[in-house]
C-alpha cells in the first residue's frame, strides 16, 4: 500500500501550480496517525488557511478508508493534526479563482480551509472527498440504524 507521502507526490507532480511544501515531513504526521486497520486512499497538499498571501501552513490531507487526516509538521518541534471522521463531515464548498481554487470542509466543529491549489486538481480533489464522504455516511448510518 501506498503511503500519504507517496500519494501527495504524485499530486504535486500532476498539479504542480499548488503552493505546498515539506510533502515529506507534513506526510510523515498523517503516516504516523494511520491505525493497523486502515489504509490510505487518496491524498493531496494545500495550504491549511484561508488567505493566499500565508505560504508558510503546508498541509497534507489524506483519505483513508475510516476518516480525514490533515497533517501539519511544526518546522522545529512538534506538530498538527486534525481527524475528520464521516459522522463529523457536513458539507464541501469549491471556489475557483484566477490561478489556485479552495476547498472549505464544513464539520461539525470547524470550517477548515484549503487554500492556494492549482485549479485543475479541483475537481478531482471534490470528487475524491465527496464520493468517499457519500459511501461511508451510508455505512454510518446503516450502522447507527441497526444500534
Amino acid at each position: 500500500m501506498k503511503s500519504a507521502y507517496e500519494y501527495a507526490l504524485e499530486f504535486k507532480r500532476r498539479h504542480p501550480m499548488t503552493v505546498a511544501w515539506r510533502l515529506k515531513q507534513n506526510a510523515s504526521v498523517v503516516d504516523k496517525h494511520i491505525n493497523p486497520d486502515e489504509h490510505v486512499l487518496y491524498a493531496f497538499a494545500a495550504q491549511k488557511n484561508n488567505n493566499p498571501f500565508n505560504i508558510w501552513g503546508s498541509a497534507v490531507i489524506a483519505i483513508t478508508n475510516k476518516r480525514i487526516l490533515i497533517g501539519r509538521k511544526r518546522v522545529v518541534i512538534g506538530y498538527f493534526l486534525n481527524s475528520i471522521t464521516p459522522d463529523m463531515f457536513n458539507d464541501l464548498k469549491v471556489t475557483s479563482g484566477i490561478i489556485w481554487g479552495k476547498i472549505y470542509i464544513d464539520t461539525i466543529k470547524e470550517f477548515i480551509a484549503l487554500s492556494n491549489i492549482s485549479k485543475d486538481a479541483l475537481d478531482e480533489i471534490e470528487s475524491a472527498v465527496s464520493s468517499y464522504m457519500m459511501e461511508e455516511k451510508k455505512q454510518y448510518s446503516l450502522n447507527v440504524g441497526q444500534q
